[in-house]
């Protein structure tokens, strides 16, 4: 089967879900390695790892959802929740700018005392005082708040890119497989609610990225249909910027109280490689440091990957479960050139930025 799959992909041809399932379980995480990272070069010949610097502004933790693996939401009554201010998201993004960043990344939890206008301001109200990317709203919140709002995806979008919306996170994804988003987060969008927000976003013109968050008890069918959606998808629409596969951090989290089995380092490089050789219409792959730690990510980028994502100056949702990787700058790019390659800013649509020669490594 091995040298099958090797025969195809030589050929240009895509990998299928019996290869897919095949190599997951039988080819050594050595040659997928080696296959993804000749995928890669393809793709990429010039050996460039990007990243980018923004900000993560979670502007409420009020959430109505209540996904069993998150710790980040709180209800309404209780003590520690909150809706930021205009003038608090105004000092984070002066502070992200004055960072040399390049964006924002605003999300939040589904609540419903902030409707549409709430949002229209606040995007025209960034805008007209600062030069800054915004990378805002998941799919389960443009649905949420279309819903509320008593308007459309369509027009809910639509007005979201007049006030200033610039692209779109693919948080809330999970899996996107039914019985899963049931079991884990029984009161969000489901799997084919998420797929109709972004393809709708990109016949609007909005790039957007996609993601995956794996190891919560799906099996690796689930994995797999996860990445058939996307890249039907994208065939159909080439909308998403980048893929971005991260791993379930179970502390703090009522999914992790029922008892967990840690994806391991080699399962997130084997699960990094084989998204890279499916997604083959897929223009990036993202390491996730933030889950993973700077060392799994360096390996990544020869399993495929070639973005290490955000300094991520600021990131609340996974810290509320205990885990708190930090880096900055200086230091991804670093880890990027110690793997072997030329690290390169980025914004949230890709596109890479020039640098003053004081950034370099």
């Amino acid at each position: 089967m091995l040298e099958q799959i090797i025969n195809r992909l030589e050929a240009g041809e895509r990998l299928n879900k019996a290869e897919f399932l095949w190599a997951f379980g039988q080819a050594s995480l050595h040659e997928l390695g080696l296959l993804a990272d000749k995928a890669r070069r393809r793709i990429h010949p010039d050996d460039v790892a990007t990243y980018i610097i923004d900000r993560n502004i979670n502007y409420t933790n009020v959430c109505t959802s209540r996904c069993r693996f998150c710790a980040f939401y709180r209800e309404s009554e209780a003590d520690d929740a909150y809706v930021l201010d205009k003038e608090q998201i105004f000092r984070k993004i002066e502070e992200t700018l004055a960072l040399g960043g390049s964006g924002v990344m605003m999300q939040g939890g589904l609540n419903p005392q902030l409707k549409l206008p709430f949002f229209e301001d606040l995007l025209r109200s960034v805008r007209l005082r600062y030069s800054i990317d915004l990378h805002c709203f998941s799919p389960p919140e443009i649905l949420f708040i279309s819903r509320i709002s008593d308007v459309t995806v369509e027009e809910c979008l639509r007005r979201l890119m007049e006030a200033g919306l610039d692209s779109l996170p693919g948080g809330g994804a999970e899996i996107l497989a039914d019985d899963v988003r049931r079991r884990i987060s029984p009161h969000k969008c489901t799997a084919a609610e998420w797929l109709q927000v972004m393809e709708t976003a990109h016949r609007l013109g909005l790039k957007t990225t996609a993601t995956m968050m794996f190891g919560c008890g799906e099996a690796l069918v689930h994995r797999m249909a996860h990445l058939e959606l996307l890249r039907s998808l994208q065939d159909r629409t080439g909308g998403f910027v980048s893929f971005i596969p991260w791993t379930f951090q179970w502390p703090h989290t009522e999914l992790g109280r029922d008892g967990w089995v840690e994806v391991t380092a080699m399962e997130y490089l084997r699960m990094v490689a084989l998204s890279r050789l499916f997604l083959d219409n897929f223009f990036t792959v993202q390491a996730s440091w933030v889950t993973q730690g700077l060392k799994v990510a360096q390996v990544a980028l020869h399993y495929g990957a070639n973005d290490l994502g955000s300094v991520m100056i600021e990131e609340n949702v996974v810290a509320a479960t205990g885990v708190t990787n930090r880096t900055n700058e200086q230091e991804l790019r670093h880890a990027i050139a110690d793997a072997g390659f030329t690290p390169a800013r980025r914004n949230n649509i890709h596109q890479r930025l020039a640098v003053t020669g004081s950034d370099s490594t």
